[in-house]
Parts: structure tokens; sequence; C-alpha cells
């Protein structure tokens, strides 16, 4: 995933430090040179040119080249409010109270990159906890490569690997997304599809190496999901619950998102907060799953999120059986047509 490039420019080391990290840890931005006056200021910024500069209003000289600034104080103050308003900057920021605002619009500063074709990328995401998100991922993934459709699953679940489980793919001696660590920054798409283990149904799964791997980040992920639309037709990203910065290249890489939900109101709810946090607007797409008689019901859906569903998924007992020997539903029956019908939509132009 592609990544706002940062110049810092502050002129107290340990506050330079501490913001570096932070934004660097979003996995939405990347500070590429700090400087402590404004004379490197001015320096990095011709040499880098970066996407936005984060800095102290005094150390910005007079006649600013024209690139997004984001003023960051330590303290709030009319004399550097009014200095930034004169220096025409997008945003005023104290530290640390408006970090998270600082990271967003940092995120957002990023100049458009060239856009490179490749297949398209689908990210399942589950509004809360138990509705489903692995069995939409999975089957989506099966379902494309019974239309005979190269397809890649990518589980960003990395601790819990739920994707794998849910297969019933081996837990030793095959390739996970840690053996991405060693090639550096570049990753071909004839390498990364040489570690992904290969379902009986046809499909490519990158597993979870279902641990914390320290230099296993969002650049990683993202760099590969990039090399997997080269090597395939259609991608799908099992996304984890949590939107935090490995979600969010998955995010940042589909359209579009389908966030499965449940019909209850607890669902809802948390599907809107997801909907709200994550930014999805027009991308996202609502699957309905395990839908069985309730006072809520499908036509619900789009009272509640200005769309209808994309699938509704009916309850099927077999499916928690199926799941814990790690076998999936076949393409016949009532939801096995449905999951079909949701992959022949999301399939629509590729060939």
């Amino acid at each position: 995933m592609e990544v706002a490039r940062i110049v810092l420019g502050l002129e107290e080391h340990d506050v330079a430090e501490e913001v570096m990290h932070f934004l660097d840890r979003t996995g939405r931005a990347r500070v590429v040179a700090t400087a402590l006056d404004e004379r490197q200021l001015a320096e990095a910024v011709r040499q880098l040119e970066p996407d936005a500069v984060v800095a102290q209003t005094g150390l910005v000289a007079e006649g600013f080249d024209g690139r997004p600034l984001l003023a960051l104080e330590t303290t709030e103050s009319v004399r550097t409010l009014r200095r930034a308003i004169r220096l025409g900057a997008a945003g005023y920021f104290v530290w640390p109270h408006e970090r998270e605002a600082l990271a967003t619009a940092a995120a957002r500063a990023r100049r458009p990159a060239e856009i490179v074709a490749g297949a398209p990328v689908v990210a399942v995401l589950g509004a809360s906890g138990g509705v489903g998100a692995t069995f939409v991922a999975t089957h989506l993934a099966a379902m494309a490569a019974r239309r005979g459709v190269e397809t890649a699953l990518v589980d960003l679940d990395v601790l819990f690997g739920g994707a794998g489980a849910a297969l019933g793919a081996p837990v030793t001696e095959v390739p996970t997304a840690a053996d991405l660590v060693g090639f550096g920054p570049e990753i071909a798409p004839e390498a990364t599809r040489a570690l992904l283990w290969r379902h009986p149904e046809g499909f490519g799964v990158l597993l979870s190496p279902g641990r914390i791997e320290p230099d296993l980040g969002p650049a990683t992920y993202g760099r590969a999901i990039a090399a997997l639309r080269q090597a395939a037709s259609f991608v799908v990203v099992h996304l984890p619950r949590e939107i935090g910065p490995l979600s969010r290249v998955g995010l940042a890489a589909a359209d579009p998102v389908l966030v499965v939900v449940r019909l209850d109101v607890t669902s809802f709810r948390d599907a809107r907060r997801v909907l709200e946090s994550a930014d999805l607007a027009e991308r996202a797409r609502i699957v309905v799953n395990r839908a069985a008689r309730a006072e809520v019901t499908p036509a619900d859906v789009e009272r509640a999120f200005g769309r209808p569903p994309i699938a509704v998924l009916p309850v099927d007992r077999r499916v928690p059986r199926l799941q814990d020997r790690g076998a999936l539903l076949p393409r016949r029956g009532r939801i096995g047509r449905e999951l079909d019908r949701l992959a022949r939509t999301l399939l629509a132009g590729v060939p």
C-alpha cells in the first residue's frame, strides 16, 4: 500500500521522535526526513518532494513552496495559529492531544500514484465477532475458483489465521506470509505466487503465520497484495475484526469491501461504527449471513445503511461441522447458489 511521505520539522528532538514513530505505526504515513531548523527543513523538502510537511510554524519560511503544510505545535497560541493561517497551512494540530486528527490529515495528503492495472481486490470484514466473515471470504474464493478464475486469498488475520484453519490448511512445513520478509522491498508476482498454499478447489492462499512477526507489517502485506494483483485474476482479502494498520492495507487495496452482518440490532450498530471509522463511503457492500426469521429482516438493511444487501445467506446447520473439519459447502443447495451468485456479481468483467 502506498503511504503518504512526510517531512517532519520540529525543534525538540524528543517530540520529533514521538511524532515520527506514531505516524510510522499508523501504516498510512511514513516520515522520510526530519529537520531541526528552517534551513534543514527547506533542503529536505527540496530534495525529497514529500506529500506533506508536518512542522512547527517557526521552522517554515515565508513563501513556502505550496506543499500541504500541517502545522504542529505542543501548545496552542494565537501567534502560531495566525502564522499557520498566513503560511496557508492545510491544518493546525496540538501534540499529542490531536494526534489522531494529524494522522488522518497526513494520510489524506498522499498524492495519487500511477495506477497499475491488475486483478480486482475484494476485502471481507466482519462487523462484529462471529458474524461469519471467514466463512464468506473462504467460500467466495472457492466459488470464484470453481468458475475457472485464477484466485488468491490473503489472510490478514495474522495472529489467529482464521482462513487457514477454516480451510484445513497445514500448520507446519508450508509457506506463509512470514516468508515475504526475506524478499525485501521488491516482491515479484511470481515469487508471491510461489508462497501460496494451493487449496484442493484450485485457489491459492497466502496463509497467516499465526504469530506476530516484527518485520511483517503493513508495508510488506501491501506489496504482496499488489504483486498478487499481477499474479492472479481475482484477489480476496480476509480482514481481522479490528480496524488497525493491517486492516487498512486491505481496505485501501479493495473495491468493494464486503461488510458481513447478522440480522440483529447489535450487528447493525457495529457495522455502522465500522463504516464510519474505516471511511468506506460507497465501497461498502452489505452481506447478510445466517439469515433466519427474526424481527430484523433483510429489508431493514437498506433502511439502516442506505443500500440493499448484495447477498443474503440463509442459516445452514452444516456450516459449523464442515468448518471444524476444514471443509467447504458444495455449490448446490440454497446457500451454495447464493454464494455462487455473489461470486458471479463480483467477477463481472473478469476474464
